[in-house]
């Protein structure tokens, strides 16, 4: 019996420890947020508790119905109580197995930090100290947890399948830890950041176009300085502190930051950490909607960044962007306006724009200074309007006109952000993987439009966190797809509602329409759609959270 319920201890232990994995994997990609994990938890119960997993558990539960139903009449040592032993435990390690050779696939894997470590610790001493309650309950009111090992074993299952809300409980006990953990390394960078002398600071804010902007911009004042960007998509307090301490020596001249903002007073945050004396704002619109509730909201949370500036500081604002041009409108600070439709009232400008399926070319025009005819490998509109942000940022650093045209001519495509792609096989991709914006989905259909003579294919699963929008937008998405692609492939049947809606309305064919689980199932279908000269455009990749697998 005592070898029993040591190897039955184990095994659950086991299975716990998976799924608690699982859950720390979908609370680090939600930021260790804890309202979005349980929003997840909330939208997520098919993943949560799936039919393996409710089988297992509803195995156990029953064997300890049937046991309690029949307890009376089992006596310790007899071969039916045995049975009940051996089955449950049976029951448990065979399900082990099937989870040990079960492959769990994700697009972001889970990084195992320092900060990951403690929380799947804290996790599981959660799970034990309720393993030793429960068990500890049956022997304080049995005296036996020998002979009620089926019934707790039952209860046990019952645990395992909660085991996303110890993951949360983990979080809420480790949130001091990690803010005192992550005060130290910020008050480090914040202090480091200060000490450099001749080091200016670049802040980078926007609803979108964040990151075309700082890879574009550090290109560009290359050829003048010796600069330091964050990498990827970094954006956050803790991400910008790292490099900071990390990367960051008197070597550089220039230090450009991307300032991320999920709600009001982020964006101050980071803009306290990065102490930037050139701030811009490149777009507005309704990203992260379902946090910040409201454009108002957005609108004062990136203007953090303007306020932070000082006195001596420079503003550099889009103004394309309706909501950007209203806080332009109101600054006093020394302020540089860029735009490509409104170039009577903007500083840094573009004329003469011919876009095309390789790159664009251009003429750059910046007042005071001239004009210079510029050539770029990135592709649509909006990344020019991208390239102008830098432009202006060059202008104030006293970049002359001849150095910033050969940056831009030497700027390379962000990865996953219309990023072009020929393998060689006569089918060319267009990877906007990471694009989930209406604007920026508009840019990608008309880059994609710009293919004339080829047959054009999406893939998407749509656009997320636009709150009330959302619906809405995709909706209108799907209205554009039709206009411009041949065959379009959602992914998600639930989530591309909106745009099946937005393409039956405009009498897209049926027969050029498919609706996929995944991106596995998408690819795999492009196997048999695609022929040469056909254009692929990859529109947005959910996180693994969104996944309806």
């Amino acid at each position: 019996m005592a070898l029993n319920i040591f190897l039955f201890s184990l095994c659950w232990l086991m299975l716990c420890l998976y799924k608690l994995k699982y859950c720390l994997h979908m609370l680090q990609i939600e930021g260790y947020n804890n309202e979005k994990y349980i929003n997840w938890i909330n939208n997520n119960k098919d993943k949560l508790y799936p039919q393996n997993d409710k089988a297992f558990a509803g195995s156990l539960i029953a064997i300890s119905i049937v046991f309690m139903l029949t307890l009376n009449r089992l006596k310790i040592g007899s071969g039916n109580l045995n049975y009940f032993e051996l089955l449950t435990l049976l029951i448990t390690a065979i399900y082990l197995i099937i989870k040990t050779k079960a492959k769990y696939e994700s697009k972001t894997p889970l990084i195992m930090t320092k900060r990951a470590k403690r929380l799947m610790f804290i996790s599981m001493v959660l799970v034990l100290i309720d393993y030793a309650i429960l068990v500890g309950i049956v022997y304080l009111a049995a005296g036996d947890i020998n002979r009620y090992f089926p019934l707790w074993a039952g209860i046990s299952a019952v645990m395992y399948l909660l085991s996303a809300y110890y993951m949360l409980g983990a979080n809420y006990i480790a949130k001091p830890i990690e803010k005192k953990i992550n005060k130290k390394y910020y008050d480090l960078a914040s202090e480091k950041i200060r000490s450099i002398k001749n080091l200016t600071s670049v802040g980078i804010t926007g609803s979108y176009g964040k990151t075309s902007t700082k890879f574009a911009m550090s290109v560009i004042l290359k050829e003048k300085y010796k600069v330091l960007n964050t990498p990827e998509s970094y954006n956050t307090p803790m991400g910008i502190s790292k490099i900071i301490n990390d990367e960051l020596t008197d070597e550089y001249t220039i230090f450009i930051a991307e300032l991320g903002a999920t709600r009001t007073g982020d964006i101050d945050e980071v803009a306290v950490l990065t102490n930037p004396k050139i701030g811009i704002i490149t777009s507005i619109g309704p990203c992260h909607l379902e946090t910040f509730k409201s454009i108002d909201n957005i609108m004062r949370t990136k203007y953090e960044l303007i306020e932070r500036l000082p006195d001596d500081g420079t503003a550099i604002f889009n103004y394309d962007n309706e909501y950007v041009k209203r806080l332009a409108d109101k600054t006093f600070k020394e302020k540089i306006l860029y735009g490509i439709k409104n170039t009577k009232d903007t500083h840094v400008y573009a004329t003469d724009i011919v876009v095309g399926n390789t790159g664009s070319r251009f003429k750059l025009c910046i007042n005071g200074t001239g004009e210079i005819e510029c050539e770029t490998k990135l592709l649509g509109e909006h990344n020019i309007s991208n390239i102008l942000a830098g432009a202006a940022a060059a202008k104030v650093l006293g970049l002359s006109l001849e150095e910033i045209a050969l940056g831009i001519s030497k700027i390379e495509s962000v990865e996953h952000r219309l990023q072009l792609i020929d393998p060689g096989t006569g089918v060319i991709v267009i990877d906007d993987a990471f694009n989930s914006n209406p604007e920026g989905a508009r840019a990608a259909l008309d880059v994609l439009n710009s293919f004339a003579g080829k047959r054009k294919i999406i893939v998407t699963p749509g656009m997320i966190e636009l709150g009330e929008l959302e619906e809405e937008e995709n909706e209108k998405f799907g209205e554009s797809i039709s206009h411009v692609c041949d065959i379009a492939i959602l992914v998600g049947k639930n989530r591309t509602m909106p745009i099946f809606r937005g393409l039956k309305t405009q009498q897209f064919s049926e027969d050029n329409l498919y609706v996929v689980n995944s991106l596995n199932d998408a690819s795999e279908l492009l196997k048999t759609l695609t022929r040469v000269n056909d254009v692929v455009l990859f529109e947005n990749d959910l996180p693994d959270t969104y996944n309806e697998q």
